[in-house]
Formats: structure tokens, sequence, C-alpha cells
């Protein structure tokens, strides 16, 4: 069996691949980001099955498929139950919740096998699964941050939040009352927790709030900068691969 394991965290990859293992099935390949799969899809022949993380570390896994017309079969891995994963399972084999259980795990290679026989591949509908990501079903969302200011705790309202961004390798959350504070969460971390009709990520290093939003300036290569209320420190460039996403997401 041809099976490529696609996860941005390498722990988990590693001990996914030994509970397979563990199931005589034997993956040799681990991707862990989409520029790196996108690569790999393009000079390699693919799989029966992937196991797809939803969330990597360089954007969400859906864009290796814009990217490249996959026929594999999948089963989805993922750390978020709100997402409206039962409807995944129309167009993939199944879906496993982090952290991954050897029985769940097991029952989805056996559903997998007993497809194999009728249907070599199944076509995923990505524009679908885009939609649920970004729109997820009932799902709620952190209303408020804790920071720590020195031995005192501080919530922060998510309304009176201007932008996230990471720094030195540090996330800070920037507030309308110009004040910065450092967050114990990685910007990755904290994606899942923010409501994505408020705020978006408009490149690696920053999530902007869409009421916080004062100018938008063309810039070059194709992209825009972003100037907000009161956040000055840095300039706020929306990646070129993310301006059309960006744009609708004004709308």
């Amino acid at each position: 069996m041809n099976i490529i394991i696609i996860e941005d965290e390498k722990p988990s990859a590693r001990r996914l691949q030994r509970m397979l293992s563990a199931l005589n099935i034997e993956t040799d390949v681990m991707l862990h980001s989409v520029e790196e799969s996108i690569d790999w899809f393009k000079n390699n022949k693919h799989p029966e099955l992937i196991f797809l993380d939803i969330q990597l570390s360089d954007g969400l896994s859906f864009e290796i498929f814009e990217a490249i017309d996959i026929k594999s079969s999948v089963i989805f891995t993922t750390a978020y139950d709100e997402y409206a994963l039962q409807a995944f399972k129309l167009n993939s084999i199944d879906y496993l919740l982090k952290p991954i259980d050897e029985d769940d795990l097991k029952k989805a290679v056996e559903k997998f096998n007993e497809r194999m026989p009728k249907q070599q591949s199944v076509t995923l509908d990505f524009n679908d699964i885009k939609k649920l990501l970004v729109n997820p079903i009932e799902r709620e969302y952190k209303k408020r941050f804790s920071v720590k200011v020195g031995q005192h705790l501080k919530l922060i309202n998510s309304d009176d939040i201007e932008c996230f961004y990471s720094e030195n390798k540090g996330t800070y959350v920037f507030t309308n009352e110009g004040r910065n504070y450092l967050l114990d969460s990685t910007l990755e971390q904290i994606e899942a927790e923010l409501e994505p009709k408020t705020f978006f990520r408009v490149s690696r290093k920053f999530f902007v709030n869409i009421n916080a939003i004062k100018d938008m300036i063309s810039y070059t290569n194709s992209r825009l900068q972003v100037k907000l209320n009161t956040f000055n420190e840095q300039d706020i460039i929306v990646a070129r691969e993310r301006v059309k996403d960006f744009k609708d997401w004004l709308e």
C-alpha cells in the first residue's frame, strides 16, 4: 500500500508512522508543509492514500489540492472537532481527531481497504472544504485572552485587539489602547480560536482585526499595505498569495 503522511508537527507525524507500522503499514514519505507537499507531488507518483493534517505550518492543506490535481484517497487528521467534519466524510475515507486513537486508526484503514476494490481513488471537492474551514458551523470563538503583566493576569477582550503579530520568536497582541502584550501561544495555536469574520491572517506574521483597519494602500509586487487605527510599529503587508482572499474577506 502506497501511503504518505502530511503533518506539520514532526512528533505527531512520527507517532502516526509508528501506529501504522504496528498495523504492518509502512510509510516512507512524510511531508510537513504546503510548499513541500506541492513540490513533492509535482515530482513523484501520487499515493493511494494520504493522511492529511488540515492546518499546516504555512497554510491550510486544501491549498495543495488547488495547486495539484490529486486523486488520492484521504484520511483527515485534525485537532478541531468544531469544524463540520461529518461533511468531509462524504468525500473522504474518514477523519481522525487528534490525539489519534489506535482503534479509530485501525477502523479508518479497514474502511479504506474495503473501498479499494470498488474505488481506487476519491475526488475531493476542496472548494467546499475551504468554505467549511473559513466558515465553520456553530463554532464558539475566544472572546478574551489572558496575558501576564508582571505578577498579574490581565484579560483583553477580542473586540479591543487591533492585531496579533510575531516578532523575534515571540507572539504579541496589540490593543486599541496602543499597548503590546506577550502571549504564551504561537500564531498557529491561536488561529483556530479567532473569529474568521473579524480576524484575518494577512501574512505569516500578522492577524488583523477588520474593525481596526484605517486604510489600505497598493504595495509593490501586487501586494497591499494595511494601516490600522493605532498600530504603527512596523508595516503590515498582505502577502501576494493572500490578497484575493483578503479582498473577499473584506466584503
